[in-house]
């Protein structure tokens, strides 16, 4: 089988396409008319390119207007037919993409479409190629796979066969079992692209919303299985996704494309071990268990001021390196290393991006196998100088160039508290706010990146996602995406900035790129929590009056709970008997900031309603952290 993506989906021009998509794992394309069309250089100088790079042309593509065409344009219809044939033969394939057609005679019905596709397939079969039949949804006869695939039937030649795009098969809600009936002989290509369930016109959903394999809600592993059981043995390709929302360059592109589809295919192999889809030999998708540690990069004054700001949510410095200056504070279940040394890779994080977030453990049952499934994939491996004692944690390169190392119990990787940083005497007693352990993460990124990273994630653990939340910024808009591991150990939120003057691009122009922004710890008590930060002088968000107002006549609130939450600036949601109880730092460095939360009865959201009053508030306190609370 062939692994192909449609040059389309690549920006650049058709040489810089080809070669990206060379460099990240394809076997084939699916070469687009116009890329070819536009190229300066013959289509024999363009199989020799594609040879060169070791890929293969699956097919051309698209043609349209071929059958039923009104007696005046027929004969030029077939004419630029011939035409085409003679472009595939040149550029060494064999298959040629047909549309349904979209401008026709409405007189001529489904027997002269038979008639004209029966001496389509006979031309193409002349010179021992063939003509994949397509429906489209906006053609004026053949709008479904079904009436699609009775005319190539009603054809009955081998030089004609059906082509499947599983945006146009699933997109109106059906169920792939449908397509169970499709005989394999008959299927000459596979397309795949995802879109959200939404309810508007297939076209522009297409237009405006498809996404690449995983990252909507079609059952595309369905779909894939149904087609590989019913024999299907052609390419599975990416095809074309959305015409208007902003995409990464070429290369992470075709990474993602190629990552995508190699995802959705190892998906499917492991519930049908039968079936070779010519795909790397992959360890499964990772079941992350928890967050083992979070580093900030800093240094000496940034340091100080995250010191005391972990102090003032009643952390306690409880470990150092015994060789670098790196320091271990915990509360809870919670690792927070401060790392302020002065070479390295957290000092080169700290040089590109100043104090922030620079690495994250991961707990996972095999960090070997973790990173040999994430590079597989083409996430870029991380390693570094080990010093003496050290351990090789195995790690990978994450958001924004930051790491992730995974922590496993198969080897000594679990110890590395007690391996590699020595205990501190401290002389006073810190009395823990109630934190349990870290409840999320937030990273912030650029609108185009958001989709990639998404995939990065979905791709290597296995997680879920959540429907897309639109958040109000008092400058623009946010787009959230939140995904979790299984039982809500890892849980993160993806934030793209869409507008330059929001608070998340603000983050971004003042921390040079895509990083987290802010970490959120558990507790079971919200207000005995709060009270202890209160007396360790904890610098909280102040939260406008008006909005304890307005959660009284939302949720129906009594006094007493209302009056509570507004002395200690707590925010509050309410979702089906559930409810959540949010506490926010004031922002610190360039715009981090910490949040505490209580989450009562099996709530599983993340207070999006909240999200434009704290963004509001966090607009109005920019300033760094201070001691004491108002």
């Amino acid at each position: 089988m062939c692994l192909s993506v449609s040059t389309t989906s690549i920006p650049g021009n058709l040489a810089d396409k080809l070669k990206t998509i060379a460099e990240t794992g394809f076997d084939g394309v699916e070469l687009h008319d116009p890329d070819l069309t536009g190229h300066d250089g013959g289509p024999s100088q363009v199989r020799a390119l594609v040879a060169d790079l070791g890929l293969k042309i699956c097919l051309l593509q698209p043609f349209h207007n071929l059958e039923c065409q009104p007696d005046e344009l027929r004969q030029r219809a077939f004419d630029r037919l011939e035409f085409k044939l003679d472009l595939v033969q040149e550029l060494g394939t064999d298959l040629l993409l047909v549309g349904a057609a979209t401008a026709v005679d409405v007189a001529g019905g489904e027997d002269r479409t038979i008639a004209d596709l029966a001496e389509a397939a006979e031309r193409a079969g002349r010179r021992g190629l063939r003509l994949a039949y397509l429906g489209l949804p906006w053609s004026e006869l053949v709008q479904t796979d079904e009436q699609a695939l009775r005319i190539v039937e009603a054809v009955d030649s081998p030089h004609l066969g059906l082509a499947l795009n599983s945006f146009f098969s699933l997109a109106d809600g059906s169920k792939p079992a449908r397509l169970r009936d499709v005989p394999g002989d008959r299927l000459f290509h596979v397309q795949l692209s995802d879109a959200p369930r939404l309810e508007m016109d297939i076209r522009r959903l297409k237009r405006h919303f498809g996404l690449l394999p995983g990252l909507g809600s079609l059952n595309l592993a369905g779909f894939v299985r149904v087609l590989a059981r019913a024999g299907y043995a052609g390419p599975w390709s990416v095809a074309r996704v959305n015409e208007t929302a902003p995409q990464p360059g070429g290369l992470t592109m075709a990474r993602d494309s190629y990552r995508a589809l190699v995802n959705l295919l190892d998906e499917v192999a492991r519930t049908e071990p039968d079936i070779d889809f010519g795909i790397p030999d992959l360890p499964e998708r990772v079941h992350a268990s928890g967050f083992e540690f979070i580093e900030f990069t800093a240094d000496e004054a940034s340091g100080a001021q995250l010191c005391d700001l972990l102090s003032a949510m009643c952390f306690r410095m409880e470990r150092r390196h015994v060789s670098k200056s790196v320091e271990l504070w915990r509360q809870g279940a919670i690792n927070i290393v401060v790392n302020t040394e002065k070479d390295g890779f957290a000092h080169s994080a700290f040089l590109g991006h100043g104090p922030s977030v620079c690495d994250m453990g991961l707990r996972v049952r095999d960090a070997v196998q973790t990173v040999t499934r994430a590079t597989a994939l083409g996430a870029p491996d991380f390693s570094q100088p080990v010093g003496t004692g050290e351990l090789d944690i195995p790690a990978i390169r994450g958001v924004g160039g930051n790491v992730v190392h995974f922590i496993d119990e198969k080897s000594d990787l679990h110890r590395v508290w007690d391996i590699e940083f020595e205990p501190v005497n401290t002389a006073r007693a810190v009395q823990p706010a109630g934190l349990r352990r870290i409840d999320h993460l937030a990273q912030t990124m650029r609108h185009d990146e958001m989709q990639s990273w998404l995939l990065y994630y979905m791709s290597t653990f296995d997680m879920a996602k959540s429907p897309i939340v639109n958040v109000a910024d008092p400058s623009g808009v946010v787009q959230s995406q939140a995904i979790e591991s299984p039982e809500g150990e890892v849980r993160l939120n993806l934030n793209g900035a869409v507008g330059r003057r929001t608070l998340a691009a603000s983050f971004l122009q003042d921390g040079l790129g895509a990083g987290v922004q802010h970490l959120a710890f558990s507790t079971d008590e919200i207000f005995e929590t709060s009270a202890q930060l209160a007396r360790s002088g904890f610098p909280r968000l102040i939260i406008a009056g008006n909005y304890y107002a307005d959660l009284q006549a939302e949720f129906g609130l009594d006094d007493a709970l209302v009056s509570r939450l507004r002395d200690h600036n707590i925010l509050y949601d309410w979702i089906a008997d559930s409810a959540y109880f949010q506490i926010y730092s004031r922002p610190i460095f360039n715009g981090f900031f910490f949040e505490i939360v209580e989450r009562r009865m099996g709530y599983a959201g993340y207070g999006a309603r909240n999200a434009s009053v704290r963004l509001a508030a966090q607009v109005g306190q920019q300033h760094p952290a201070e001691a004491g609370t108002e």
